[in-house]
């Protein structure tokens, strides 16, 4: 790789640039010196190509105001290279230009900008941000530019993508607990437990436990037989089903399911374990833009509660 970050490649990239230009100019130039034939008797130079009999495609040279359009992309493309970096790195353009140096100076422009109205933000709580109309219009903005490819445009997320609406949190729904998984990420994994359950049937028996948990269709004799064997599963969801938001084992009681709500699903979940990792915003959000899109999350599953604050203003 060392090959293609030697010094060569730039006065490579440099040389066919310029002989680039300068030939488009010499073409030109060659070409804008021919003259069309006229007077009488005079036939005009033609391609000798010939349609429908009559039809001929005469040998002329382009309008004058068509080679000055030509003429003009030349002087623009030499300006450029003078002003641009278009020559390699050993020579920047005189206006030192760079795409990197420009995004920064749009950045100190936008926190220039905005920066006193997230600091604004900041100062009030995760709840009375969700009740602010305008707060929550700018945390849905940076959620929909960063949150939504796996969570969805409305939040609602999709097959192992929890959705944000329903209130239910394997972390926790508080604010803080919100704030911490967007700042440090989440880390979720089951392992596989068909072992320590037993075999293929004994499996299919818990997961019919479990859907009885949550009230959900299944097969009652089954569920039974699955009971006992559940305790495999109660150090982390503990003996009723409801989960532990402090080590992300979810609750099993509340019909929500990340990964489908069949027995086959659930079989499978039980024989293969699940993983799951939401990546951590620290670094990539500011403290701002992470306090605004926590309240926005927040409002999606209180939408009561933020009406009923808002309202009180």
């Amino acid at each position: 790789m060392s090959d293609f970050t030697s010094v060569f490649w730039d006065y490579f990239i440099a040389v066919i640039t310029v002989v680039s230009v300068i030939g488009c100019g010499v073409f030109l130039w060659s070409q804008s010196k021919r003259r069309v034939k006229v007077g009488a008797g005079t036939e005009p130079d033609t391609t000798g190509h010939v349609w429908d009999g009559d039809l001929q495609e005469f040998h002329n040279p382009l309008p004058r105001w068509w080679m000055w359009l030509f003429y003009i992309t030349v002087v623009f493309s030499v300006v450029y290279l003078i002003l641009y970096p278009g020559l390699g790195s050993q020579f920047k353009g005189i206006l030192n230009w760079t795409s990197g140096g420009q995004h920064q100076a749009e950045v100190k422009a936008a926190q220039d900008r905005y920066g006193p109205l997230f600091a604004s933000y900041l100062k009030m709580d995760v709840a009375a941000v969700a009740a602010d109309e305008r707060g929550r219009q700018m945390g849905a903005r940076i959620f929909q530019n960063n949150c939504a490819q796996c969570h969805g445009s409305d939040g609602r997320g999709s097959r192992g993508f929890p959705n944000l609406t329903d209130g239910e949190w394997q972390w926790g729904g508080a604010p803080e607990a919100i704030k911490t998984t967007i700042v440090e990420g989440r880390k979720a994994a089951m392992p596989p437990m068909a072992a320590a359950v037993g075999g293929a049937a004994d499996v299919e028996d818990v997961a019919h436990y479990v859907l009885s948990l949550s009230g959900s269709a299944h097969d009652s004799v089954r569920a039974a037989r699955g009971r006992d064997k559940f305790a495999a599963c109660a150090a982390c969801h503990g003996a009723d089903g409801k989960g532990n938001p402090a080590l992300g084992s979810v609750d099993l009681t509340n019909k929500t399911w990340l990964y489908g709500g069949t027995v086959a699903t659930i079989s499978e979940t039980i024989t293969k374990g699940r993983s799951g990792v939401m990546p951590a915003w620290k670094g990539l959000l500011s403290e701002a833009e992470i306090h605004l899109v926590a309240a926005y999350v927040y409002g999606l599953a209180n939408p009561g509660q933020s009406a009923s604050s808002s309202a009180k203003k």
